[in-house]
């Protein structure tokens, strides 16, 4: 497992507007970090509208967006296979989205 990775996962139903349900996740935390028992993942829609903070990335050919403001941790056994990874651009889209949602710039 690497930073860039995109895994099958199952998120679970909460209050409010958060994502739930099977979908794919984005790795995000950085490698030196993915031996702890969490891992920060951003989770991915087909159907959301498209926003500076969602980069538009590829997942089994399909237009997919990955939804930076919904980052959050999640116990690394919850992620299920791995079905892809992004490629050094979308990565970067990714990190130019996350600097924006973190407000490090």
């Amino acid at each position: 497992m690497v930073r860039g990775d995109v895994h099958a996962i199952a998120l679970p139903r909460r209050r409010g507007r958060v994502q739930h349900g099977r979908r794919y996740a984005v790795i995000v935390q950085g490698d030196e970090l993915l031996a702890l028992s969490t891992v920060v993942v951003c989770p991915t829609s087909t159907t959301t509208r498209p926003a500076t903070f969602h980069p538009e990335v590829s997942i089994g050919g399909e237009p997919t967006w990955v939804m930076c403001e919904m980052i959050g941790a999640v116990d690394a056994r919850a992620l299920g296979e791995q079905i892809g990874h992004l490629t050094l651009d979308e990565l970067r889209s990714v990190d130019d989205s996350l600097f924006l949602v973190l407000g490090l710039r």
